[in-house]
């Protein structure tokens, strides 16, 4: 990696400079320096993109043993006092600049390693943004006890870890992966010390847990004496995980890296890693940068999550974190999902990753029996199947299901009746300070506006002047209590993302649960009920079909086989989603939805940019851009600021080819970085963000 300092900061007043002089090696104030290699070269933990680049420090003597490279450092720049991390040490700096020294050191380990450093600066600049941004992901916040626990405690030696990690051995014959075409060949690379990358469509559970792919997975790259890296979506896969990781035999050493566990235990579990005790990390999207000092292989679990989205700049994904990473430092990559997204597909379809498939007897085997409400066959059954949230198919399947077992039914939203409508004009309901959208939150509430929060005590309809409300969509607590009214034998469960079950007992019972929350059944549910189809395929949005078919393929893969009577209804009309689900084939429909893109120039058959920010210095950001004439520009489309009164925004969208990807993004690098020098007000850009399409 290529890391040079364009400037120091030596020409601010009221810093001590340091001679260059070879002789000297002394500061002016008469402070020695290091005897060897007595300067670093520093990033500062900063955002601004114009002092997006290292800064040359020199190294006084009494920190020449602690200010490794990669070691988190206090300097002073200009005024300020700033952090930042060590990236290399030096011998000499350029002619004619003189570094001041370091302050202090506040880690004296290396908690931003090389391999992290070079990952960090190609995620910054393939988003358009800065290292900073980058590593204020990567590296956690430093917790003082735990650093002082570090240095009292002898550290264990990489030798030693090689050698324990290369005495492993592993077996294959019983694998899980055995009901995958290519998957124990994919086995024996890894153990081989080899880096396949392939893309996964996971069998239903009644095949093997997702968890045993990965763990068989794990320990076949240590076999060969290399580390992994697991990243999954959610504290609810992570705990799966660990689990199943606890029970392996042999034990597996491994480091959980989870913000939601708080910072010291995050930051102790990040040490361990860093300073190479454990070669294997498992965690949500902040994990895609775990420092393991010999990488075998990156595994993503569910990538169409938007959980891996990265909600701070420079919005990067934890897929596209790992494809970097892979690349650069020529480790293995294995993408597990429940479908299949789009972009998953294009690796595939590119041949860069290899697809490692079941047969389609082995997959029809596994699965359930699907049912879609809207065919020609159930409308006939059922004539007021328009008119009706549970249709009869639905409520036959759950009634013969809980003599057997749990059932799952999925709904859109969480609440009671998340939004509102006109009872007599269907007119969406909405606040009349506002205009946000009305919702209840329970049955005998008034309703109330989910964007200012206010009581609609005397609402109207602004088309028809109509006085009363009815529900355009119901949420997982209404449904609860229909379901609960509907079968009163049986208990009610429910589970959202803000009130999280994680598994249920094999008895019979209702489980109502949001996209994504769903708990897992012991030994599987019997039926699942997929409400709301329609509803939900109906949203605005790039990504709404594909998001939509991934979470019906993880609530299938919940459900028993057809062999043991696991049956699933989903009421939605007949749509190529539906088909796919009846079809269980997943890939055949991100095939299509990536074909169905290349042929309208959309993501990912290409790459895009979107550009927000105050109409004027937005549209004078997109003036100064020099793009390749391959670039397609769209806008601007103007909308109102939230919160502010006729102060308006305008957007951008630029769509680009992969091979103009690099340049595009160093020019609106560059822009940022001239609009930063100006004190411009800041233009938001979000470069391959499927969320602001």
């Amino acid at each position: 990696m290529a890391l040079e300092a364009r400037g120091t900061p030596e020409s601010l007043p009221g810093l001590d400079v340091v001679s260059t002089t070879p002789e000297t090696k002394q500061s002016t104030s008469g402070v020695a320096l290091a005897p060897e290699l007595p300067y670093a070269r520093v990033v500062l933990d900063q955002p601004v993109p114009h002092l997006d680049h290292p800064f040359d420090y020199s190294v006084p003597l009494s920190m020449h043993d602690d200010a490794v490279p990669g070691a988190r450092v206090s300097v002073r720049f200009g005024a300020q006092k700033l952090n930042g991390y060590i990236l290399e040490r030096r011998a000499d700096v350029e002619a004619g600049v003189s570094p001041i020294p370091l302050l202090k050191v506040l880690t004296p380990f290396p908690v931003l390693n090389p391999l992290v450093a070079t990952a960090a600066r190609a995620v910054a600049d393939r988003y358009a943004g800065t290292l900073s941004d980058v590593l204020r992901a990567a590296v956690p916040p430093r917790a003082a006890s735990v650093d002082k626990e570090f240095r009292t405690e002898a550290e264990v030696s990489e030798a030693e870890a090689g050698s324990r990690a290369a005495s492993s051995s592993f077996d294959s014959s019983e694998s899980a992966w055995r009901h995958y075409e290519g998957g124990p060949d994919f086995l024996a690379q890894l153990a081989a010390g080899e880096s396949p990358r392939a893309v996964v469509t996971v069998l239903p559970q009644a095949a093997g847990d997702w968890t045993q792919l990965v763990t068989d997975a794990l320990t076949a790259t240590h076999a060969s004496g290399r580390g992994t890296t697991v990243v999954v979506p959610d504290a609810r896969d992570l705990q799966l995980l660990e689990t199943r990781l606890a029970e392996h035999e042999p034990a597996i050493d491994v480091a959980r890296l989870n913000a939601e566990d708080g910072p010291t235990p995050r930051y102790r579990n990040f040490m361990s890693v860093a300073l190479g005790r454990t070669n294997v990390a498992i965690g949500t999207r902040s994990a895609a940068f775990a420092p393991l000092k010999a990488p075998g292989l990156y595994i993503l679990w569910q990538d169409a999550d938007q959980s891996l989205n990265e909600p701070r700049a420079p919005y990067q994904h934890a897929r596209e974190v790992l494809l970097l990473r892979a690349s650069l430092e020529g480790a293995g990559l294995l993408i597990l999902s429940t479908s299949r997204s789009a972009e998953a597909q294009r690796l595939v379809a590119t041949k860069w990753a290899l697809e490692l498939a079941a047969a389609r007897d082995v997959r029809r085997s596994f699965s359930p029996r699907i049912v879609v409400t809207g065919d020609d066959f159930e409308r006939e059954k059922d004539p007021f199947l328009h008119a009706s949230r549970l249709p009869r198919a639905a409520w036959t399947a759950a009634k013969d299901a809980l003599e057997k077992g749990p059932v799952l039914i999925q709904v859109a939203r969480t609440g009671f009746v998340p939004t509102t409508s006109c009872e007599r004009c269907r007119a969406a309901a909405s606040c009349k300070h506002c205009h946000g959208p009305l919702s209840l939150s329970h049955a005998s509430a008034v309703p109330t506006c989910q964007w200012c929060g206010r009581v609609a005590n005397a609402w109207s309809c602004d088309v028809c002047g109509f006085t009363k409300l009815r529900a355009r969509a119901i949420g997982a607590d209404r449904t609860a209590e229909e379901l609960g009214r509907a079968f009163p034998k049986f208990p009610v469960v429910s589970a959202t993302g803000a009130q999280p079950k994680y598994e249920v007992s094999d008895k019979p019972q209702l489980v109502v649960a949001t996209p994504g929350a769903e708990p897992r059944a012991h030994g599987g549910y019997q039926a699942a009920l997929l409400l709301d189809g329609d509803r939900s395929l109906m949203r605005e949005g790039l990504r709404v079909s594909e998001e939509v078919v991934h979470r019906w393929f993880d609530a299938v893969s919940l459900v028993k086989s057809a062999s043991e009577g696991g049956r699933v209804v989903i009421a939605a009309s007949q749509t190529d989603a539906t088909q796919a689900l009846v079809r269980m084939d997943a890939p055949g429909f991100a095939w299509r939805e990536l074909e169905q893109r290349r042929d309208v120039n959309l993501p990912p058959a290409c790459r895009s940019a979107v550009l927000e920010g105050p109409a004027r210095s937005t549209d004078e950001f997109v003036e100064s851009l020099s793009l390749p004439e391959t670039v397609s520009v769209l806008g601007p489309v103007a909308f109102e600021n939230p919160g502010t009164s006729g102060d308006y925004l305008h957007r951008w969208l630029l769509f680009f080819t992969y091979a103009d990807g690099p340049n595009v993004a160093k020019e609106l690098k560059n822009a940022k970085i001239r609009s930063s020098t100006h004190r411009k007000p800041v233009v938001s850009v979000r470069v391959d963000d499927s969320r602001a399409l």
